[in-house]
Order: C-alpha cells, then structure tokens, then sequence
C-alpha cells in the first residue's frame, strides 16, 4: 500500500474503536464490578479519557498530500509510532473482564487450535495495515487451545493486565489472560 493510503487508513482507523454490533441486552452505563466478579467493558474503556490520537496531525491536511510526498511519508510514520506507544487505561489493570472482538492468531498448535492470538475491535484489523493503536489491541493467552479461526467474532473473559508487547502483527497494549473464549453469536467453541 502507498503511503498516502496507508496514511489515510490511519486515520480513518483512529475514530474507529469498535464495530462489533451490541449486545442483544446491553447495561445503561458500565458498572462496577465486584471484585474478582468479571465486568462487561467495550472498547473505549480501554483508551484512556484524556488521549487524543490525532491531536498532534489536526493542523495537516492529508487530502493535499499526494502519493511519493515524503511529507506523507514522514506523517504516517510518525502517526504509526504515535498509536504503538498509546497510553492504556491503567484502572483496568487486574480487573477481571469480558470482551467481544475478532481473533488475529499469533501461535496455532494444530489447525483450529489457537494458543495465543490478538484479539481487536474491528474486522480485518492487524491483517491489514495500519493496525489499530495499542490501546486497541488485547494479546490473548488462553487457558487452553481455542477452537476459531482468523478474524472468528468472539467473547474472551479473563484477567487484563497493562503489558505492552509487539507481535509483528501490531503492538498490544494489554495482555488477557483468558479463561474462555466462546462464540459471538452464541455457541461455545472454546
């Protein structure tokens, strides 16, 4: 892909947290959780308030930059180095939670069997370039094989920890030690 398009997925790809339709009975407002009781977040709750991922490229209009301008060039590079390091939520860290997403694997034992994957909030994300920021992207360790394939809709309930990790994939912001990984829709695979 060209800079300039890459540039552009960028930043369509910073106002796009989740696309995973809601739930069928979804809460007012995200409560809190008893602790050790698993809480039901979306993804915004993973970014913290405070964090605008394009405040430092408002003034650039990308619609004037052509392909091959090293001017574009330079600004993708600088916007993929801007979401790898994005800040996560630290409140989270520890908290037990439950998540829907889609599934990039990282590490299969056999075909079907998923040890580690990334799990991210949008179709196609970390498959295709751009990845999403690392706030966005879960890396997901299993307590046994799950039973999906790439970019399967899931729901993953575990142990969120803040721990940054690179994949080759995209750069992770939080680990998730899951206890299962079920079906979206429905039927439990894990």
């Amino acid at each position: 892909m060209k800079p300039l398009h890459l540039l552009r997925a960028l930043v369509l790809s910073a106002g796009t947290l989740a696309l995973l339709p809601a739930p069928a009975a979804e809460p007012a407002a995200p409560a809190k959780a008893r602790p050790g009781a698993v809480r039901e977040i979306v993804w915004d709750e993973l970014v913290p308030k405070d964090w605008d991922p394009m405040k430092d490229f408002s003034a650039t209009d990308v619609g004037r930059l052509q392909d091959g301008d090293p001017r574009a060039t330079a600004l993708m590079k600088k916007m993929q180095q801007a979401f790898d390091n994005a800040p996560v939520n630290a409140s989270l860290d520890g908290a037990q939670v439950k998540i829907p997403g889609y599934i990039v694997p990282l590490e299969q034992k056999k075909a079907g069997e998923i040890t580690e994957f990334l799990l991210v909030p949008y179709f196609g994300a970390c498959i295709h370039t751009p990845p999403p920021p690392a706030n966005q992207i879960l890396h997901v360790h299993p307590s046994k094989a799950a039973k999906f394939r790439a970019m399967d809709a899931v729901w993953v309930v575990g142990t969120l920890k803040t721990a940054r990790s690179d994949s080759g994939m995209g750069v992770a912001g939080y680990r998730l030690d899951a206890q299962s990984v079920t079906a979206y829709g429905g039927g439990a695979k894990n």
